[in-house]
This record gives C-alpha cells, structure tokens and sequence, in this order.
C-alpha cells in the first residue's frame, strides 16, 4: 500500500476505503504478538489490581522487568540493538493491548518505551546506541525523560536546567531541577534537558544514575491515578557529565523534546483503546446482571445508549490511531526507499503526521475519561467503590488528558501546524479555501443526489464537512493574518471541527471497507458521524459568530447550514438500539 496523502492534506483531498489500514488487515504475526501482550496482562497484571492501587512502585518495576524478558520492550528497537525491529503499526499494537488493564503499568511502559528510549534511537551516535539501547530493549535498564520544570510545563523551552562545560573539557556540570518525572524511582538512564550557558535552545544529554555524583530524586508523589507509577522530581547539583553523553547536537534540545513528544502522542492513543474495551466489558456485563425492578438494568434505554455510545467512541479511536499508525509506516519505508536510514526516516515520517497524532492524542484521552466515566454511572453507587474497577479507571485515565502536552495545547497546536504547513507551502489550503468563497456565493443545487452505494451519503458529508472547517478558519486566517496564534478561542473552535472529521472519516472508511451495510460496525459510523456533525455545528457556529459580522456572518451562517445538512437524516434511535444490542449480548468489545 502506498502512502498517497501528506500529514493534515486528508482536509482537502478525498480519501478512498482501500487506502487506510484498519485492525481487521493484521498479519498473523501481529496476531501472534497482540494475543500474547494479553495473555500477559490477563495472567501477569489484572490479578494483582488491589496491589497496584496501594502504591506498590516494587510490583511495577516488576512486571516491567517480565515484559523486558518476553521481548515486549524491545518491539521498536531494531534488532542490531537486541531489539524486534518491528514497524510502526506493530510498535502501535503492542503498546495498545500492553496498556489497557492498568495505568501504573501503562505509564511506567509508555515512558520507558517511548520518550525514554526513542532520544537515543533517534539521535544518538552509533556508540550511544550501541552502549544504552540493547539494556533499555530488555529490560535490564530502565529509562526516564526529564524535561519539565517547575515553571516549564507546556514552555518546554524555557527551563532554567543549566550546563556549562567544565575547565578541562571533558565534562558538562548540570545544576536544576525536574519534575514529574516518570519512572525516576527505578530508572538507571535519565534523558536530561538542559541549557548550555545563555544558548538559545535546550540540549539533550544521557545520563547513567550509577557512578553520578550529584543527582538526587525527591520521594514518591502521592497522586490521584496510576498510583504505582514512579514519579519524582530529580535534582541536579554540580552533576558531571561526560561530554560524549551530549545527545544530538547542542542547541538542539527543543527539536528533540518535540519529535519525541509527537511519537509519544500518537502512542498514547493506541494506550488508551484497550482500557477503552475492557470497560465497555465490565460495564455491559454489569448491566446485564445488576437487577433493578425485576429487570436487568441492560433492557433500560438509558443504559442501552450509553453502552452503544461506548462502543461506537471505540470503534471510532481504533479506525484513527491505526489509520494514523500505517501513515507513519508508509511514509517511513518511503524515506528509506529514497535513502534515508531507519532512524531518519521513522523521525520524518512521525514528524509528517504530526497534526494527526495532535488529533488521536486529545481525541481518545477525552473519549477514554468519558467511557470511564460513564463506566461508574451504569455501576452506580458500586462504581464509586474501590471494590469496583471503575473508579480506579476513572482515575487512571484522567492524566492522559494532561502528559505528552495538555489536550488544550494539542488543540492548539493542531491547527497551528496546519497553518504553518500551508503558508510554507507544504499544503495547499488556499486555494481550496476560496473556491468554497465561492460556492457560499452560488446558488445551491436543488438535485437530489444518488446515495444508493453504502456510507454514500455519509462520505458526500464528510467532504461538505471539510467545507466548513476551510470555510471557518480560512476567513479566521484572512481577518487575523499573523496575529491568529493569540485568537486561541477560535484556533479551539477550528480544532474540534478538525478532530471530528479526522475520526469520522477513519470510521465511515473502515466500516466501509470491511463491512456489510446491515452490519453494527456500519451502524456505529453512522451514528458517530451524526454526534460529529452536530458538534461540528455547534463549533463553526461559535466561531463564525465571534468574528464575523452583518453580510459575512449571514452569508457564513448560510453556508454552515447548507454544509451541515443531510438528505436523508438517519434513525438515531434505532442506530443506537442495534448497537447497544450487538454488545449488551456480546458482554465485551
């Protein structure tokens, strides 16, 4: 499969069925790896839940040594540094189905795995590699990401961590402090961002906890969720350095921190979708066996929608992340084609979908609070109960929303890159953008359109829905110009229009290319894209009416309308009602 679209130009380009990647095209390797990550969690991990919520970090470390020795931790690192060597789809897998039945687990393996290793994956030299990665791969190391400050949070840039090199050269001496840091209790190789004398930019340095004077790590925070995940802050006080432990190139810190924050957004929504299913498990299973005036409460409507809704929110995360996930595949075994090596090409290719991992990361972590959350209403009062996996859940998933960037900043920045993209000339959104000025000042057609062919109509919508997202945010663009960045209301408008047709079009095209039209996958697109239309009109029209005024507003109101507006409305209720019966029978995902 080709990889025919660049990063964000799925806004302006129609996407057919047979060119995304969806869960039902695994190779039967992938199989073999996704059944064996669960056969793992289920025997290894979800026994030991009431252990993991008393903050025992000793059982973390534990497990993460038993999933180093099954290979688990070493799925992304080529195999000349003892790793697997696998691609981005199966890197993706194994952190989705590694992930899911408890947060401590998840964090302390997404921060090992992923912001914790991939520094020295991708920029290290040769002999950084060949030192550090092989014990990271099998877990006889642990790795940490210090990047956060007191005062540099979102601002990552802006750390007061400094180094200087030492009078004989051969050291730096870092003095500074970090906070929550990830896996700092057990971790022995630390990723160190600090600033060299008054250098513009942060740079990267690896450093080994054995043998380092210096370094010190405050106790244990005391958290709302993932309580037997490690974190720390760590102290730098006159800590040396080697000077061949620079990492990348000086001055080019920033660069580093973001390319690794990209990679681990994108992984963090593939983290969310099994704990995504298996609370859709739990709570289906409790509805059918919780009895409430002589019925279960599974047959009540209420429960019924709230199941169904669940479900489709799964169904919509797995189509975007793996959709995403072959994207990045794609594009990098295109850069090696051309000559780049692994390391390279993996970089660039994570890099070129960068707007998309924005979307995924704000996308699931959202809908993964709001199933947890929903998880603890079909429970009721036993859902506030620690004898419950709910409120555990609940808990656990509320800080996806804020690590690798808040979801506001992802907003933000979603957006911004696609600007950025377009005046660069990467992506032509100008010309796409006036020609819908142009349609808003024609007179609409008054045909009644074909849609005998499955998801037809739904795929004519998706299109008029990319309508209004060029239609918003090209006229926000012309108004504002340069000074776009600082309207962050209408940037967040313009983002949530953005996500929901990113994730409604991953859905209608996997439902379209692997099901049958009477099917429950199909049912689920469906639905999904009607909650995301009436988003998207409650978005636009925000943002249409804050900024534009008299004849424009009107005529974009119009338009809004007119691009918002279906044939043939589908029966929600019935929708729903098949949903919610496929997996009130099922129990699971």
């Amino acid at each position: 499969m080709s990889n025919t679209l660049t990063g964000g130009e799925f806004l302006i380009k129609e996407v057919p069925a047979h060119e995304i990647f969806t869960l039902e095209e695994l190779t039967e390797e992938q199989k073999m790896l996704r059944d064996a990550a669960k056969e793992f969690i289920d025997r290894e991990v979800l026994p030991h839940r009431e252990r993991f919520e008393k903050k025992d970090y000793a059982l973390t470390e534990e497990k993460m040594r038993q999933m180093g020795e099954m290979g688990f931790l070493g799925v992304t690192v080529p195999e000349e540094y003892g790793g697997m060597g696998m691609g981005f789809v199966t890197t993706m897998l194994a952190c989705d189905f590694l992930s899911g039945a408890n947060g401590s687990l998840a964090t302390a393996f997404g921060a090992h795995t992923g912001i914790g290793t991939l520094p020295i994956l991708l920029y290290g030299t040769e002999a950084q590699k060949q030192k550090y990665l092989p014990d990271l791969a099998s877990g006889t190391k642990f790795g940490a990401y210090c990047l956060t400050e007191p005062d540099a949070g979102s601002d990552a840039n802006s750390g007061k961590t400094k180094a200087r090199l030492s009078e004989d050269g051969t050291h730096y001496i870092i003095n500074g402090q970090k906070m929550w840091i990830s896996n700092a209790g057990f971790a022995e190789i630390f990723i160190v961002f600090a600033r060299i004398d008054d250098d513009k930019n942060i740079t990267a340095f690896i450093v080994e906890k054995e043998g380092t004077e210096g370094l010190t790590f405050g106790e244990e925070e005391h958290k709302l969720g993932i309580r037997s995940s490690s974190t720390r802050q760590v102290f730098f006080t006159d800590m040396k350095v080697p000077v061949e432990n620079l990492l990348g190139e000086r001055n080019n810190g920033f660069k580093i921190a973001l390319n690794a924050l990209n990679v681990g957004r994108i992984k963090l929504a593939a983290a969310n979708l099994d704990g995504q299913r298996r609370i859709l498990g739990h709570a289906a299973k409790y509805a059918n066996e919780r009895k409430q005036f002589g019925v279960s409460i599974s047959t009540f409507g209420a429960i019924r929608k709230k199941i169904a809704e669940m479900a489709t929110g799964i169904f919509v995360a797995e189509a975007g992340s793996y959709r995403a996930a072959k994207n990045v595949e794609d594009k990098t075994q295109e850069l090696i084609a051309a000559g780049l090596n692994h390391q390279e090409a993996e970089l660039k290719g994570v890099e070129e979908f960068a707007v998309e991992a924005s979307i995924l990361k704000v996308y699931v972590s959202d809908l993964t609070q709001h199933i947890a959350d929903e998880g603890i209403q079909i429970y009721g009062g036993m859902g506030f109960s620690e004898d419950t996996p709910m409120e555990a859940a609940w808990r656990d998933s509320r800080i996806s929303r804020i690590y690798e960037g808040t979801n506001e900043i992802n907003r933000l920045l979603a957006v911004g890159m696609l600007i950025k993209k377009a005046m660069k000339g990467q992506l032509n959104l100008l010309e796409p953008a006036m020609e819908v000025g142009k349609e808003l000042m024609s007179i609409p057609s008054f045909d009644v359109p074909d849609y005998s062919e499955l998801l037809s109509e739904e795929k004519a919508l998706l299109a008029s829905l990319k309508k209004v997202f060029l239609m918003v945010s090209g006229a926000a663009l012309q108004k504002y110009m340069t000074e776009i960045e600082k309207q962050q209301h209408l940037l967040l408008n313009a983002s949530e229009i953005l996500n929901q047709i990113y994730m409604a079009e991953s859905a209608i095209l996997r439902a379209e290319k692997h099901f049958e039209a009477d099917s429950v996958e199909v049912a689920m697109a469906q639905l999904n894209l009607y909650k995301a239309v009436e988003k998207i009109i409650e978005a636009a029209k925000e943002g249409i009416i804050s900024f534009a005024e008299g004849d424009e507003q009107r005529m974009m109101l119009s338009g809004l309308r007119r691009f918002t507006k279906y044939t043939n409305y589908p029966n929600i209720v019935a929708l729903t009602e098949k949903i919610a019966a496929h997996f009130v029978e099922k129990e699971a995902y």
